[in-house]
């Protein structure tokens, strides 16, 4: 074993004696590893930052003046100062690029081109602007006619509108003498338009020639002046109108003025049925919603398709087929009367109707006081009746006095006929004023407790030459509402607008049948005295 471990180191010994001389194989050296690119920033801003804690540029320099601090602070604002001034740009003039001379009409086109200012309306191309280049004419020739609208102002008048829209003073006398043969100048209403044509001046600088006028008179007439051969003349021009009365019919409901609005009623037609039917009845507690109200008011239609609703003529209210209430528009003052007032031209002496619906809960005379304890006159009769409930007046009178009246609370005192007078006391609520005229049954209070009452009711009270005495078979002279003479008419009156149904109204505009022939356009020619061309 030695002796072949010694021949394979002798052979090795050998090889590497035959073989070349070869150089090591080369080492590489380690290198210590380089910080990366975001380590080395990060290290930088770590010390700027620590710089800038340590080191402040900016100091505040309202502190500390004087300090080493302060002075830094201070010469490094003096520094950025310099350098901001020694960039400061000078105002040497800057030459510019040159431009070729234009042409008059490259002129023009370059600036027809620009954005002129729109106060002077653009002063080139072919709308100009006023400029010292423009000369005013000498004269201009005025349009043969001009048409406009003139309106009837509130408080205006018909000759100050011609006035103010350039008629001159012959015309407007003129045309003001024909429009009043027609319909009276103050009648016209306003906001009336008229539609005017002006035609050519007769002479330089006088007013233009009026050469026709057209506008609405009236409801039921058109006017028209016209300039012929003759000088201004009048154009009547009727329009049919049909008068046919407005009936609406309809169930009271959960609401009388909600239910008549719907069945198409006008608002004011609602508003004067209220008030007309309160004289009478309690529009709380006496209409039932099954009740069914009737409203008649006037009702006009034009040919033109022009409406026009005028006064309440009629206003009823029926329950289960009977009329409860009739009132009918009568008279020259135009007061709604109930047709339960008729009566006979030399009327008659009735007993006083009841002032309430109740029962008598206390007469007339002495009687222990139910509040103050003692005996005392007791000037009246007590009706019991529910809170609420309506008090009517017993006979037509005056009232003398409508307010709080001590121990009597909300009272009324009105003044009939003959001397007599009667008082109604302990109401809730007054439905008339002092002054004011009543009619028998119509409603002038609710019952209440105000005053020194113990529950609701009515304290009646009658008096003769200012002293009380007992109401107990107190008679009345009543005057009738109509005089008999008029019964006929008022019954033919109420007559004939029951007959009319509902909806009549609102039908086809029948043609007038009794109108002459060339009615609707009837011109009537005066020749005047002081002709104007």
């Amino acid at each position: 074993m030695e002796a072949g471990n010694g021949a394979q180191a002798a052979a090795l010994s050998h090889a590497q004696m035959l073989a070349p001389e070869s150089a090591p194989a080369p080492v590489k050296p380690s290198l210590p590893n380089r910080p990366r690119l975001s380590d080395r920033l990060s290290r930088w801003k770590c010390g700027i930052e620590h710089w800038c804690e340590r080191v402040e540029i900016a100091p505040d320099l309202a502190c500390d003046i004087g300090s080493r601090r302060w002075l830094r602070g201070m010469a490094t604002m003096l520094g950025l100062s310099v350098a901001a001034f020694a960039f400061w740009p000078d105002f040497s003039a800057v030459e510019a690029a040159t431009s070729l001379p234009l042409a008059a009409r490259e002129r023009d086109e370059f600036r027809s081109q620009s954005i002129a200012p729109l106060a002077l309306g653009a002063d080139s191309g072919r709308h100009m602007g006023a400029s010292p280049l423009v000369r005013p004419l000498a004269s201009v020739p005025e349009r043969p006619s001009v048409d406009l609208v003139a309106t009837l102002g509130q408080g205006d008048s018909f000759a100050r509108m011609l006035e103010r829209i350039g008629v001159g003073d012959d015309d407007a006398a003129r045309i003001g003498a024909l429009v009043g043969q027609a319909v009276p100048l103050g009648e016209i209403a306003p906001g009336t338009q008229f539609d005017v044509t002006l035609g050519n001046r007769p002479a330089p600088g006088a007013p233009r020639a009026l050469t026709a006028m057209d506008f609405r008179a009236r409801f039921d007439l058109d006017l028209a002046i016209q300039r012929g051969g003759g000088g201004l003349s009048l154009v009547r021009r009727p329009i049919h109108v049909d008068e046919t009365p407005l009936r609406i019919r309809g169930t009271v409901g959960s609401s009388l003025y909600r239910s008549a609005r719907n069945a198409g009623a006008p608002v004011a037609a609602i508003q004067a049925y209220l008030q007309a039917v309160d004289k009478y009845l309690s529009l709380e507690s006496d209409i039932r919603p099954n009740d069914e109200f009737d409203i008649v008011v006037a009702y006009k239609r034009s040919a033109k398709g022009e409406r026009e609703i005028g006064n309440l003529l009629y206003a009823g209210l029926e329950h289960e087929g009977r009329a409860r209430l009739q009132l009918l528009r009568w008279g020259q003052d135009g007061d709604m009367v109930a047709a339960s007032g008729l009566a006979d031209s030399s009327g008659s002496s009735t007993p006083a109707g009841m002032p309430v619906a109740g029962h008598m809960t206390s007469p007339y005379g002495m009687r222990r006081h139910p509040i103050l304890g003692y005996v005392r006159m007791h000037a009246g009769i007590d009706f019991g009746a529910a809170y609420g409930s309506p008090i009517y007046a017993v006979a037509d009178g005056t009232v003398t006095f409508s307010g709080r009246h001590g121990g009597h609370g909300n009272y009324v005192r009105i003044e009939h006929a003959g001397g007599l007078g009667t008082g109604y006391g302990h109401m809730s609520r007054i439905a008339v004023s002092a002054g004011s005229h009543v009619r028998a049954g119509q409603v002038i209070g609710y019952v209440g407790s105000s005053g020194l009452s113990t529950g609701p009711h009515l304290h009646f009270e009658a008096y003769r030459g200012g002293q009380t005495i007992n109401p107990a078979g107190l008679r009345f002279t009543s005057r009738p509402q109509i005089d008999g003479r008029e019964k006929n008419a008022f019954d033919a009156r109420m007559k004939s607008l029951l007959n009319v149904q509902p909806g009549d109204a609102l039908g086809a505009i029948a043609p007038a049948t009794n109108a002459p022939i060339g009615a609707q356009r009837e011109i009537d020619r005066l020749e005047p005295k002081n002709t104007v061309n």
